[in-house]
């Protein structure tokens, strides 16, 4: 299941917001449907709005090739397509990524050569993707020596990426090894992310899965029904302090006190190597009505006042291996992930 293709100079995009009910897909012929696509959760999980983000902007090049000053114009498509989401740092890495590409070419010159090669390099990341979710699922399952439960929160699959999934991908393959019996998918309010996606990506695949609520996630451990956590991951800093979907850090917490240990899988595109710790990562604050309302019903006062962050920060001393394409990260992270860094710098 690809939650992305290109083809015909239109991205299509799979409208995550109305799964599990309908399968609907949503034609992108221009970087603004993109950009709306971005905001309301249409597309959604970092590597994900990373590749929409980059098409986006071939999309852009292409409707300003021939009107005049085409690089300030594709400048201000990217901040544009920055702006859309602040916390997933797939979406910058993609970005500057593109741009770089672009760099290359006089655009005044070779504008039809340019956006050749921003379709190609979008592209690129696109199919890359997939191939990292492929090594960072092999490299998880081999975290799980003999059968067990686990327990996941909001949605880390093949929806959140390309194609295959980071923290669900590593499930797909463990499952397949016959290391994991059964998932544990909190629901994650406010919307509903693993109920709605989670359980409905195990499902069609056949892996077992209960759904629980958030706040039942403690008393599913302390029962002792799941024997580890595996999560996703939208931005990681140098210290190894991890960005995921708000309740992430609850779970973590729970996770810590029961002895059980918790996974983080994540692309190296996923790690800000520009930040010290968590402390330095935005953390998006969405509309109070994504907690006021469930399926369009009002369940809370009028006027009453919400806080309402996309995302919460995991320290790092929580963490017990942080899954990547090259390996698996290990405490200290600060180290392992200087080194991961150098070993990108020279490739």
């Amino acid at each position: 299941m690809r939650s992305i293709t290109w083809g015909d100079g239109c991205l299509t995009l799979l409208d995550q917001t109305k799964l599990p009910h309908s399968i609907v897909y949503i034609e992108c012929a221009d970087y603004r449907r993109v950009a709306e696509a971005i905001r309301r959760l249409e597309v959604r999980g970092a590597p994900a709005i990373g590749a929409a983000a980059a098409f986006g902007l071939v999309l852009g090049a292409k409707e300003i090739a021939g009107t005049g000053g085409f690089w300030e114009k594709l400048l201000a498509i990217a901040e544009e397509l920055r702006q859309t989401r602040p916390t997933a740092v797939n979406l910058f890495w993609a970005i500057d990524r593109m741009l770089s590409t672009a760099s290359r070419f006089r655009p005044e010159r070779d504008e039809v050569a340019l956006i050749h090669a921003l379709e190609q390099e979008a592209l690129a990341i696109a199919e890359e993707d997939a191939a990292v979710n492929g090594r960072i699922s092999a490299y998880g399952a081999e975290l799980f020596e003999k059968p067990m439960a686990v327990l996941t929160h909001c949605n880390a699959g093949a929806l959140a990426t390309v194609a295959f999934g980071t923290a669900l991908g590593v499930i797909r393959e463990a499952w397949r090894q016959q290391k994991i019996v059964r998932v544990y998918a909190d629901e994650t309010r406010p919307l509903l992310q693993g109920a709605r996606l989670t359980a409905w990506e195990l499902q069609r695949e056949g892996i077992p899965v209960t759904l629980i609520t958030d706040n039942m996630a403690g008393w599913v451990m302390k029962r002792k029904l799941v024997q580890a956590v595996i999560v996703g991951a939208d931005r990681i800093a140098l210290n190894g302090d991890v960005a995921n979907k708000i309740g992430t850090y609850s779970v973590a917490v729970l996770a810590k006190e029961h002895g059980i240990p918790f996974y983080v899988a994540a692309p190296v595109s996923t790690f800000d190597f520009t930040i010290a710790s968590g402390e330095d990562i935005t953390i998006e604050e969405r509309k109070p009505d994504e907690v006021t309302t469930l399926g369009g019903v009002r369940i809370a006062p009028q006027d009453v006042e919400v806080f309402n962050p996309a995302f919460d920060v995991t320290p790092h001393y929580l963490v017990s291996g942080v899954i990547t394409e090259h390996g698996v990260l290990r405490a200290p992270f600060d180290q392992a992930i200087k080194r991961l860094q150098v070993k990108k710098g020279g490739e």
